[in-house]
């Protein structure tokens, strides 16, 4: 490797790494894609001359980067440089980060400001250029949006046609996010062909915080490898348990805390200062919850890190799952809590948590009769518009406008600060050549590092919405489908701006958060029937639930649940007789691997004869003469007719 050093941001060194040589790129490339072929990841074994295996493929900028960052990274039993960024002797390294190619970044925004679909080309570019990790979200989100035309059509008559909480539209919805998810499923294996990386998952190198207990000998290869026992691991993993049963009631119990509060203040309380106490359990939500999940998260991840796995993937695939059910909570929560708790309930369990008596005095003091509590129907119905509008709203702002304008404030303190202690530029002895692209080092230097995980989080829950809760506002799917549009183009402006380039990693799937979206398909059949239950009733809407028996809520569950299943079936069986373009390319470029090794040896078969009929032919027990009666196949046509003529003359 080349290396440069460089006067960095806030007292830090920029070290810049170039590989030395075009041979050496080009050797360990030629190496990737061998231990692919030999690991299943490629169906065919890449030409054996290096540059016409290029030629054929050539090498792209995600694939470039990705090589040199895993010479960097890979531990030394690996041919890697071992360095670990903020781990071991390497704590004092930051991060490694490729840089933005700006005029890519420029023609991909501009492009995407004026069209309305990712056809497949551009997500080959966006994989080119960012790996497959980024392209397969950018997929998932366009076939998601795609999907949502759909859904927004049908909600949107829905809402017009048919009534609140209709059946009709809960099934449809349900069959809906089926056929999604099990589309999903098989994209992604088209995807993961055309772009060569189909199992790749099962080619992982070992973390660097991976702490093995014992070594031991391979039974496959032979090796001395270093393993951490299964048991002991599952015994690790078995704190699971406990700690989501304890995150859930901690987070739940908040929200009911904070549920009771808000209910009582802004549909009981006549008291004074009511306009302000309405604020409290926004408050209180914004205060403690990310508190609360702060902590959680710390102990999530010093968890996982417990749990000592061997690779990224299943290290993040535990992670994700233990964020999963923080998400979970917090999203879902306060509408289960209205949905099957107050509006049926209400009446009978808001007497009893005003506790203090004091929440029904007229605003001016004097004592008076208590006010009557009634539910509000309609409350289930605002909070649903508000999760799917405006939530969704003001995460997008959060996510792409706020933290640009709070690096630009940033920027603009410190300069006035320097200015004002009459600081100068501490990069003055940048070369002059240099200094615009040190500048622009530094500025990437100072971003965020983009987590495409975050993205598809915010994705899954989205769904989990769409899901669960659109029979109570069918337009819900039309408000995603709107949020989606602009979501696809401020992530890439996200990417583009405000993070810093992500490292190309690869992937064949969108990893632990397809299994999130099953089970919240699944969850779906089960909420939309127990919402249509409860509240399709002539007045739904209007009125709360006459008549709720505990026999009819759990059949009509049972009974979801069951159809969920074999719609899932029926669709997953039709899917699979479709074809697409990456599982025919899947089977042209095995039917090529065959026929090349059947020519191959055919024409080992023809040498073979040929060289015998040229006077090295092997006869067996000395026969020579009666093989040599006839000559070739003609002769020996000819000589069967003649022995069916004769036989014909004697009879």
């Amino acid at each position: 490797m080349r290396t440069e050093v460089r006067d960095g941001p806030d007292g830090k060194l920029l070290v810049f790494v170039q590989i030395r040589s075009a041979q050496k790129l080009i050797g360990e490339v030629y190496r990737s894609r061998v231990k692919d072929w030999l690991h299943g990841v490629r169906p065919a074994a890449p030409d054996t001359e290096t540059q016409r295996s290029l030629d054929k493929e050539p090498l792209t900028e995600a694939e470039r980067l990705r090589i040199i960052h895993a010479m960097l990274t890979l531990p030394s039993s690996e041919g890697g440089a071992g360095i670990t960024p903020g781990k071991g002797d390497w704590s004092l390294v930051e991060g490694i980060f490729p840089l933005h190619d700006h005029e890519f970044n420029k023609e991909w925004m501009k492009r995407w400001s004026t069209t309305w679909t990712v056809g497949p080309e551009e997500l080959g570019s966006i994989r080119d250029m960012f790996g497959e990790k980024v392209a397969f979200y950018f997929a998932f989100l366009q076939s998601y949006f795609s999907f949502l035309l759909v859904a927004a059509c049908f909600g949107a008559a829905s809402y017009v046609l048919l009534p609140q909480y209709s059946l009709t539209f809960a099934v449809v919805n349900c069959l809906w996010s089926v056929v999604f998810v099990e589309h999903w499923k098989r994209q992604e294996v088209d995807l993961a062909v055309r772009w060569n990386v189909r199992n790749v998952s099962r080619l992982q190198s070992k973390r660097a915080r991976f702490q093995p207990e014992a070594e031991k000998e391979d039974p496959v290869t032979g090796e001395i490898v270093k393993v951490f026992p299964a048991w002991k691991r599952l015994v690790r993993q078995a704190l699971q348990v406990p700690f989501a049963l304890g995150a859930s009631g901690i987070l739940s119990a908040l929200y009911a805390v904070v549920f009771g509060i808000e209910v009582m203040i802004s549909e009981v309380y006549t008291g004074p200062f009511k306009s302000v106490l309405v604020f409290t359990p926004t408050v209180i939500l914004t205060v403690m919850v990310p508190l609360i999940t702060g902590t959680l998260s710390g102990i999530a991840t010093k968890l996982t890190d417990f749990e000592n796995y061997e690779n990224e993937s299943s290290y993040d695939a535990a992670m994700t799952q233990k964020v999963f059910v923080f998400n979970f909570i917090c999203s879902y929560v306060p509408l289960f809590l209205t949905a099957f708790v107050y509006v049926p309930f209400g009446s009978v369990i808001i007497p009893h948590i005003d506790i203090l008596g004091l929440m029904a005095q007229p605003e001016d003091g004097k004592l008076g009769t208590k006010a009557t509590f009634e539910i509000n129907p309609d409350r289930l119905r605002k909070q649903v518009i508000y999760f799917t509008v405006t939530a969704q709203a003001v995460n997008l702002a959060m996510e792409t406008i706020v933290p640009y304008f709070k690096r630009m404030a940033f920027k603009k303190a410190k300069e006035f600060q320097n200015r004002r202690n009459g600081k100068k530029s501490s990069y003055t002895n940048d070369a002059p050549e240099e200094r615009s692209f040190l500048e622009r080092v530094r500025n990437e230097a100072e971003l965020d590092t983009y987590n495409v995980t975050d993205d598809l989080r915010e994705m899954c829950m989205q769904f989990g919405y769409l899901c669960l809760f659109s029979p109570v506002w069918p337009l819900a799917a039309v408000s995603f489908l709107i949020n989606n549009w602009i979501e696809l183009r401020s992530d890439a402006a996200k990417i583009c701006i405000e993070m810093r380039r992500p490292i190309p990693d690869r992937a064949d799937t969108i990893g632990p958060w397809l299994n999130n979206l099953g089970f919240l398909t699944w969850m779906g059949s089960i909420t939309s029937a127990a919402l249509v239950y409860l509240f399709s009733t002539p007045a739904a809407g209007q009125q709360t639930p006459s008549v709720i028996t505990l026999a009819g809520i759990l059949g009509s569950i049972v009974f979801s649940e069951h159809i969920y299943f074999i719609a899932q079936l029926v669709v997953r069986i039709a899917l699979s007789k479709l074809d697409s373009p990456g599982l025919i390319k899947e089977r042209q470029e095995r039917y090529l691997i065959r026929r090349r090794y059947l020519q191959e040896s055919m024409g080992v078969d023809e040498e073979t004869e040929a060289h015998e009929i040229g006077g090295a032919r092997t006869t067996h027990g000395g026969n020579e003469h009666f093989w040599s009666t006839q000559q070739g196949p003609t002769g020996t046509i000819d000589a069967g007719k003649e022995i069916i003529r004769n036989s014909k003359k004697e009879q």
